[in-house]
């Protein structure tokens, strides 16, 4: 009789941890502002290895995008621009494309001559670890790690982002 008691309280505890752990596994990770970044570690086209620690302490614009994105294509020619006129001051643009195609990948970046830091996640792992899935979709991580900003969609121009990350170096 006890024996069939301390296996129903095993079998009802191995059920609770059971439904937590797939609660944990399937609900979505969202990234928001005021979060830590998620570790990350991404290989750009230049073969520099950036990850939330060691983009060099400074201020990282991770924008997540692809060439079948309209809005991200439209998006390109402002994160050159912003690129441009912040590399000198603190400022790391990093392009994170979600492409599975690499030969649409590469000739997009020769098409639209794309000097900041470019990388591809055919795989999307780095973008499952903020939790996006609507594109383009823009964090701004400041040097301890926190999001200070997250953009939805191509809904900023060059002189207001330029104006706000200035503002936070």
């Amino acid at each position: 009789m006890k024996t069939d008691r301390i296996l129903h309280y095993l079998l009802a505890a191995s059920v609770a941890v059971f439904a937590v752990v797939l609660w944990d596994a399937l609900r979505d990770r969202v990234v928001n502002v005021g979060d830590t970044a998620p570790n990350f570690s991404i290989t750009t086209e230049s073969g520099l290895n950036v990850s939330r620690s060691n983009f060099g302490g400074k201020l990282l614009v991770l924008n997540f995008w692809a060439t079948w994105c309209p809005p991200c294509v439209r998006e390109t020619p402002a994160l050159e621009a912003l690129h441009n006129q912040l590399k000198d001051s603190g400022v790391v643009v990093l392009g994170v494309s979600l492409d599975k195609n690499e030969k649409k990948y590469k000739d997009f970046l020769k098409r639209f001559r794309v000097t900041y830091a470019m990388a591809r996640d055919e795989k999307g792992e780095l973008s499952g670890l903020f939790g996006t899935y609507r594109y383009p979709e823009t964090y701004v991580i400041d040097r301890n790690g926190k999001v200070v900003q997250k953009i939805i969609g191509a809904e900023w121009t060059v002189e207001n982002m330029s104006r706000y990350l200035k503002s936070l170096l």
